[in-house]
């Protein structure tokens, strides 16, 4: 990969709810040569012990948008069952997240580096551009 003709992404999360990293989150990466131009799906991850993904594909030469898309649901289902498991009297019948899937999409230049972390709750998130 040369930086100097491609971008570079990486991005982790944090359970903001847990104060904690976001273990198991898969992530799918797509880029676009344009605003007008189709997504191309490029592959994905899952995040670490750490919440981070060490091995997104490499972004195509020519992107301008990326987006990730991060599958939450499955992981705040699977805390929501283990704090059930943990307390069953203390069981809660509503949804174990308000936003099963969050997808951010970002505008990137050739030769930069993109670290975009996610910020999550149950009910809410945020992202940023990250260094």
């Amino acid at each position: 990969m040369s930086t100097s003709t491609t971008a570079s992404v990486s991005t982790h999360i944090l359970d903001t709810s847990a104060g904690r990293p976001a273990e198991g989150v898969a992530v799918r990466l797509s880029a676009r040569p344009g605003r007008e131009a189709e997504w191309q799906e490029l592959g994905g991850s899952a995040t670490d012990g750490d919440g981070r993904c060490k091995d997104l594909p490499t972004l195509p030469e020519g992107t301008t948008h990326v987006r990730l898309d991060f599958a939450v649901e499955p992981y705040f289902e699977k805390k929501q069952a283990d704090a059930q498991q943990d307390a069953p009297a203390n069981r809660d019948s509503g949804p174990a997240v308000f936003f099963p899937e969050v997808a951010i999409t970002f505008a990137v230049v050739p030769g930069e580096h993109y670290h975009v972390p996610l910020l999550l709750n149950p009910f809410g998130y945020s992202v940023y551009r990250g260094s």
